[in-house]
């Protein structure tokens, strides 16, 4: 069963465990505004972060996107209210703020707890790999794994456990299920010689990719296309497949804590057991894949239904800091 829905605070690597959910808060209780705080009672990031995570504590919140537990989301939107990046809160954490500046604090730390959206579309930035990114409720908030590998298998030079031997080598990049353009941007960045290719359904995840991609500066690199898979692109071959694909299954969607049915049903849909895209990018990618290509796929906690729906496919699970056999890798070779 495929539970979780796919994966990016003060963690700039947009790094993430399965939604902490415990006990539906008492009805009315997440409608209800904040306790008045007094004039004098916060004074430093670190006081704002303390009441935050009582707050957070007390509505019983999920965390699911891109921090793990109440104190990294608090200080997340802390940072973020005051304009700072996560890596200089430690440096400010007994700054004291304006009065402006806690007024702004207290309405960010109340509309999380009142609307229970995911910290990343109040903000409208989430991190992955030290990097930002721009997300609205047009897209999930992006937390992929993909990312951390690109970093830790694709450096080539005889690394341990890298999947290629030289990333300069790679000249065609392909993101399918694109989303918020950041695992296309950050296969840019990876691969310096190539140009990627990014798909989506959705019209407006493309907007927002359009924004993140332009953000990064690599118009010249990155084209986006709208459609079903691998529909828009012909007969187009490319050395790299990358996909974190909807692999959500029934009884994932019907169990989705509040902060995720805030995001598009689209992007977590996997049918009912989760493997319906993930069957047809398996079907399909060895027609767009060159002979020493490869596909690196993201599949939550599927592995062992997808390991008995593809017993004759050798895949690599990959691991990562905070995740075991939730990715595979398999290359064109193997796919026949």
């Amino acid at each position: 069963m495929t539970t979780r829905p796919p994966h990016a605070g003060p963690n700039p690597d947009g790094k993430i465990l399965m939604a902490r959910v415990t006990k539906k808060p008492a009805r009315g209780r997440a409608a209800s505004k904040l306790a008045k705080v007094g004039r004098g009672e916060l004074l430093t990031l670190l006081d704002f972060v303390r009441y935050a995570v009582s707050r957070f504590n007390e509505a019983k919140l999920a965390f699911a996107h891109g921090t793990t537990d109440p104190v990294a989301e608090a200080a997340f939107l802390v940072c973020e209210a005051l304009h700072l990046h996560p890596d200089q809160f430690e440096s400010f954490a007994h700054a004291r703020v304006t009065a402006a500046e806690g007024k702004a604090l207290l309405d960010l730390i109340d509309r999380r707890v009142t609307t229970r959206k995911p910290a990343a579309y109040l903000v409208n930035k989430i991190y992955m790999r030290g990097l930002p990114f721009y997300v609205d409720e047009r897209v999930i908030v992006p937390r992929s794994f993909i990312g951390e590998l690109l970093d830790s298998h694709f450096g080539g030079d005889g690394e341990v456990g890298s999947l290629i031997d030289d990333p300069t080598a790679v000249e065609r990049v392909l993101d399918l299920c694109t989303g918020s353009g950041c695992l296309a941007i950050l296969a840019a960045y990876r691969f310096t010689n190539a140009v990627v290719d990014a798909v989506d359904i959705s019209k407006g995840a493309l907007e927002v990719a359009a924004r993140n991609v332009g953000d990064h500066g690599l118009d010249d690199r990155i084209t986006l296309h709208r459609g079903d898979l691998f529909a828009p692109l012909g007969d187009t071959k490319y050395d790299l497949i990358i996909t974190n694909p909807p692999y959500v299954d029934a009884e994932g969607m019907a169990a989705l804590p509040p902060e995720c049915r805030a995001e598009p049903k689209l992007a977590f849909d996997g049918g009912a057991d989760g493997l319906d895209v993930i069957r047809r990018i398996l079907r399909d990618a060895p027609d767009h894949l060159t002979p020493d290509g490869g596909l690196i796929c993201e599949i939550g906690r599927g592995r062992e239904l997808v390991d008995e729906a593809f017993p004759e496919l050798p895949l690599l699970w990959l691991d990562t800091e905070d995740s075991e056999g939730e990715v595979f890798w398999i290359a064109a070779a193997d796919l026949g």
